[in-house]
């Protein structure tokens, strides 16, 4: 895989408001992405970008669910597709619709996009695809067409993450071992990385089942959400994470781990033995070491 490029991206704030609609793109690119939460949506409606043809992304949670929520759709009428999804749909606050600049995105162009962007999110697996069953075969497209449709995916995939979803990066991007820390203690055997977001525990990673009197009351509850959704599951006495799993900081993922209140700062050690504090919040004090 090659190393990203460096690029300027406009936001535009066409209300003056920081969190309501915005309106993001790469200059040089024929993309656009319009967010609008859903507080705003009548007024989003109002725009004229909603009127030409696009894909969209609608996201949110659930309490029910273990990882974020997002549907994928495409419309020639995005203002009447978010009033159905408006009365269907209860778990969205934000939508994001893409069009093209040039408005040269026909229906042909936009169910590719839906198929793959899709397609892209169940591979990925850092949201829940609210969409239901992924049809396995996309609709046709001249191989030149898909090409060109790739190159504008990855446009996309760029806006929506700058604009706050990442629903289309690995919730672990490194493969350099030396960036991992670990917790081998009290029966565990995990390991994991720390990430813009929080903390990455990787798959193969290994968590007691036990918890201690002094654990977090909803511990069992989260463990009862990560096994529903398939991303930790019971293996010879053991709590077995299937995949890598993004937890909002480093000591959310220590007490899943351990089963106990936990300090994560402290808990995990790279393989020198140093905590996660010595490295990323005194790195002078642990140089001088």
């Amino acid at each position: 895989m090659t190393s990203p490029t460096a690029k300027t991206i406009q936001i535009y704030l066409p209300t003056g408001e920081p969190r309501g609609i915005r309106i993001a793109e790469i200059t040089t690119r024929i993309v656009q992405a319009v967010l609008i939460p859903r507080s705003d949506l009548t007024l989003g409606k109002l725009r004229r970008e909603l009127a030409f043809p696009g894909i969209y992304f609608l996201f949110g949670e659930d309490e029910e669910e273990a990882k974020p929520i997002v549907y994928v759709g495409q419309t020639e009428d995005a203002a009447k597709r978010f009033d159905d999804h408006n009365r269907k749909k209860t778990f969205w606050k934000t939508a994001v619709f893409c069009i093209s600049k040039t408005q040269n995105f026909t229906q042909a162009h936009i169910r590719y996009l839906e198929w793959f962007c899709m397609h892209q999110v169940k591979k990925v697996n850092r949201y829940t695809l609210d969409n239901g069953q992924v049809p396995e075969n996309s609709t046709y497209v001249p191989e030149p067409m898909e090409a060109e449709l790739l190159d504008v995916f990855e446009t996309i995939s760029t806006l929506v993450s700058t604009l706050g979803y990442p629903v289309f990066e690995p919730v672990s991007r490194s493969n350099d071992k030396r960036s991992l820390f670990y917790i081998n203690t009290r029966g565990c055997n995990a390991s994991g990385e720390l990430v813009e977001e929080g903390f990455v525990v990787r798959k193969g990673s290994k968590c007691r089942i036990e918890q201690t009197p002094s654990a977090p009351e909803l511990l069992q509850t989260q463990r009862n959400r990560l096994i529903e959704a398939g991303v930790i599951e019971e293996r010879e006495g053991v709590f077995e994470f299937l995949q890598d799993y993004l937890f909002s900081s480093p000591s959310a993922a220590a007490v899943m781990v351990i089963g106990a209140r936990a300090n994560g700062w402290t808990e995990w050690k790279d393989k020198q033995g140093s905590t996660l504090s010595d490295i990323h919040r005194d790195p002078d004090d642990a140089a001088a070491e």
